[in-house]
């Protein structure tokens, strides 16, 4: 059998999250119905449906349910699979809309699909999902399959894709039901040539015992439609037609209340040919009721409503042409909850009023609606001066409507509301007009469910040590799903908040989430999502745009901002992403996402913009030279070309940059900067220190360009041979005392009870003993006392003493006591102060217990 092209369609089957497989045992069957199922299988195995499935994780039973011929249709309970996959949103179309179309044409074509389902192709990975067990084996289908969650989904998006030009102009789909329509049977040929030409093209087969061509009317989904408008299923008044004659008078009573005057006290019952007329004409009247017609543009509609104490009916009008005799347009009736039934009557009649309109709401939207009623609900809603939550609601729901009451005239229409009312729904849902034929081999209702609202908070960092980028995402149940990413290019702190969103976004799509919302930090990014706020820099509207456009695929989605302090998870996680390192020789898996989206794609900006034949400072030079700005420029953007070219200078073809000091800094492109970092690092100037000292060295050479501190730092941060600032000496402690470290904690706030804001601190290298005193001052008299009184006298000569660059610990009374008992004075290097870790850790401990 020819299937439709993979390209166009194929049925997937995703499964939530949260799903577990479940595989169901085969069940006991009585012999016969298993040669029966045999049978099928038989039958679907010869037409490529089914294959053998290995090892499954998902396994379904049969139900067997017998046919008039005694042959069994095999259904198959895919009632777990169901429950464990997401509801596809793609919507069928109204049939009420769908047949209002369809009316007003004089010739029809109705088509139906041949085995609608099975033309349709299983994605292979999902094919296993499907399977099925009997006593002949485990199998699974290749097509798509009765009974799947989102199948009617599918088939009408294949539909949509195949003949979306021609839907409400030649033809109107509703899953395998075609209805061609045409006003001139020269018309109609053409528009089912064009139609067979497209079902020919796609392989689609049609159920030749189920197609009727050229006909002036025709049955389409339980409405008889021609041109003059949409008359009643003649099978849904049979039982009308067939009415047996009333013997009692009880069954009199029963039928109607014409018939009066063999109700009479004292009036024998005699049914005679008057009666029997009468009856007739009842019966007549019932069978044919009023042909429903579409609405006229620019005349009014009339509502008739009926509220009674425990449901309510109305019937929706129009006048014709002539203005003298009323068309119905639909008809409505509901029985209330037990709730509304406790409504004051007033009350009841709004609320009747509220829910027609929803129900009408595609007729009254458009048209002015004249309401007749027993009370008027207008009046009441939008007079009443104190509001209900309940009032308030409904008169915002109505307010929107063009509704005029007005004095009832009519009866014949109020009738029929009024008998709507008397015979409500007791649970009006709309009806399912999908019916199985021969080839249905399960069918199956999954009540619609209103997904849970998930929840994501997001956060970005930039620093000098990298970009990273957090997200945590929390299920209905508080189930949390924690995100970190380490971004492998350059980026400021609004573009790392806008990259966390966005791979926010993309793995709330990928746990397939339809309802979000959105929590972050940054004011700019919430705001500029929210449309408060105007998105002009040029690295972040692609971001923007395409958050945008991901935004469309989620049902419901909010933005929040929130302070800081509220978002410390993803903040920490996300600072953590930026500084993480990978020590050498240390294993670990780094999973790498391509995007390909401009919005991530900064890197490889950065790559052109380095290697094309434009520098960083084209714009000034360019506005220097000619005075002219980048095309399109914004006007804050001129300003601020103008305030940064006044500190440049261009003296022929050489930009200069004014320093400080006011001397001339030559601007070099990308390339000449990293070979001006290279030598520093590594050249004639010899040992490094830290990349700021570094770069102010390169500022006195004579150069300068934009990210010059940055850059450097990013070249030692991947440079493999760290040379050390100065010359290493190995620090050791052979014996106790035998070299001691010194630091200074304070000044401390507020100040202790003595006075004292000082602590000196120092620490023995060898066995970690602690000696400490505070101090209301901390001068250099105060610290040679101390060395004296507290660690010489105590604990002998040291050979060593290690203190940090502070002018109270190195000064000439400092050397001279160093001099005098020959102890050897070791400053830590400036560049890093944690070279000298003992002691720092030390203050951390005082820290601590103080």
């Amino acid at each position: 059998m020819p299937d439709l092209d993979r390209g166009i369609v194929e049925h997937k089957l995703p499964l939530l999250p949260d799903s577990v497989s479940v595989r169901q045992y085969l069940k006991r069957m009585k012999p016969k119905v298993a040669l029966k199922i045999k049978e099928e299988l038989e039958k679907q195995w010869n037409a490529r449906f089914l294959t053998i499935a290995n090892y499954p994780q998902w396994v379904a039973n049969i139900v067997p349910m017998p046919k008039k011929d005694e042959k069994v249709r095999m259904y198959i309970n895919y009632r777990d699979l169901n429950r464990a996959s997401p509801k596809d949103n793609f919507s069928l179309p109204h049939i009420d809309v769908l047949v209002n179309n369809t009316t007003q044409h004089a010739f029809f074509s109705f088509m139906d699909g041949f085995s609608r389902y099975n033309q349709i192709l299983m994605s292979p990975k999902d094919r296993e999902k499907t399977t099925f067990i009997t006593l002949w084996g485990t199998f699974c289908y290749k097509v798509m399959s009765f009974g799947l969650k989102n199948a009617s989904a599918t088939y009408q998006r294949a539909m949509v894709a195949l003949f979306h030009d021609m839907m409400h102009k030649e033809i109107e789909v509703y899953l395998d039901n075609m209805i061609a329509k045409s006003k001139t049977p020269e018309q109609h040929i053409e528009d089912l040539q064009k139609l067979f030409t497209r079902l020919q093209k796609y392989k689609l087969r049609l159920n030749s015992t189920k197609c009727t061509f050229g006909v002036k009317t025709g049955k389409l989904l339980n409405f008889v439609v021609n041109e003059k408008g949409i008359e009643v299923d003649p099978d849904k008044v049979k039982a009308i037609r067939e009415m047996l004659t009333p013997k009692t008078e009880s069954k009199v009573r029963a039928t109607c209340n014409p018939i009066f005057k063999l109700l009479r006290k004292k009036q024998k019952l005699k049914w005679d040919s008057k009666c029997q007329e009468a009856f007739e004409k009842i019966k007549q009247y019932l069978e044919n009721p009023l042909v429903v017609v579409p609405v006229v543009l620019r005349k009014p509609l009339i509502l008739y409503l009926t509220v009674l104490e425990e449901s309510m009916g109305c019937v929706l009008g129009q006048k014709d042409v002539s203005g003298k005799k009323e068309q119905a347009i639909n008809y409505l009736n509901k029985k209330f909850t037990d709730c509304e039934m406790r409504y004051p009557a007033l009350e009841r009649t709004c609320c009747a009023l509220v829910w027609s309109t929803k129900r009408l709401r595609q007729y009254m939207l458009s048209h002015t609606t004249w309401l007749v009623a027993k009370t008027d609900p207008i009046k009441y809603i939008f007079e009443k001066s104190a509001l209900t939550g309940r009032i308030a609601r409904w008169q915002m729901a109505l307010c929107k409507y063009d509704i005029i009451y007005v004095n009832q005239k009519a009866i014949k229409g109020s009738a029929l509301a009024e008998h709507l009312a008397y015979h409500p729904l007791t649970d009006p849902q709309p009806l399912l007009h999908e019916f199985p034929d021969e080839h249905i081999m399960t069918a199956t209702s999954i009540e619609p469910q209103l997904e849970e609202e998930w929840t994501m908070w997001f956060d970005g960092a930039s620093n000098l040590l990298g970009n990273g980028i957090e997200v945590v995402l929390a299920s209905p149940n508080n189930q949390c799903f924690p995100f970190a990413a380490k971004l492998g290019f350059d980026c400021t702190n609004n573009m790392a908040e806008y990259e966390a969103c966005t791979m926010g976004l993309l793995m709330a799509l990928d746990h397939q989430v339809r309802r979000l919302k959105v929590f972050g930090d940054s004011a700019l990014v919430i705001h500029q999502l929210h449309g408060e706020w105007e998105t002009r820099d040029a690295k972040l509207i692609p971001y923007h745009n395409h958050v945008k456009e991901i935004i469309e695929l989620f049902d419901t989605i909010t933005f929040h901002h929130i302070p800081r302090k509220e978002n410390l998870m993803a903040d920490a996680l996300a600072t953590l992403s930026a500084v993480v390192q990978v020590n050498k020789g240390q294993e670990m898996t780094i999973h790498v996402r391509q995007q390909p989206r401009v919005a991530y794609c900064q890197n490889l900006s950065r790559e052109t913009i380095e290697t094309g034949s434009e520098p960083w400072y084209f714009d000034i030079k360019k506005y220097l030279e000619k005075g002219e700005y980048l095309k399109g420029a914004f006007k804050n953007s001129k300003r601020t070309l103008r305030r940064l070219a006044s500190g440049f200078l261009l003296s022929g073809t050489v930009l200069y940059k004014r320093n400080l000091d006011m001397t001339l800094l030559r601007c070099v492109d990308r390339q000449k900067a990293k070979r001006i970092i290279k030598e520093v690092h590594e050249g004639s100037f010899g040992t490094h220190a830290n990349g700021h000292a570094q770069a102010r060295k390169i500022l006195r050479t004579g150069y300068y360009w934009n990210k010059l501190e940055l850059d450097y730092y990013q070249h030692t941060y991947v440079d493999h041979i760290n040379v050390a600032p100065s010359i290493l000496h190995n620090l050791t402690s052979p014996w106790p005392f035998f070299m001691w470290g010194i630091d200074v904690i304070g000044p401390i706030e507020p100040k202790a009870s003595n006075g004292h804001r000082f602590i000196l601190v120092t620490i023995n290298y060898f066995t970690k003993w602690v000696e400490a005193a505070s101090y209301s001052t901390m001068s250099r008299s105060v610290v040679v006392k101390f060395i004296k009184k507290d660690i010489i006298c105590r604990y002998g000569l040291p050979a060593h003493f290690i203190t940090n660059n502070g002018t109270n610990l190195n000064n000439k009374m400092m050397t001279e006591m160093c001099e005098q008992f020959q102890i050897h004075h070791h400053n830590s290097t400036p560049y890093r102060p944690k070279m000298n870790g003992a002691i720092e850790t030390a203050n951390k401990n005082i820290k601590k217990i103080i």
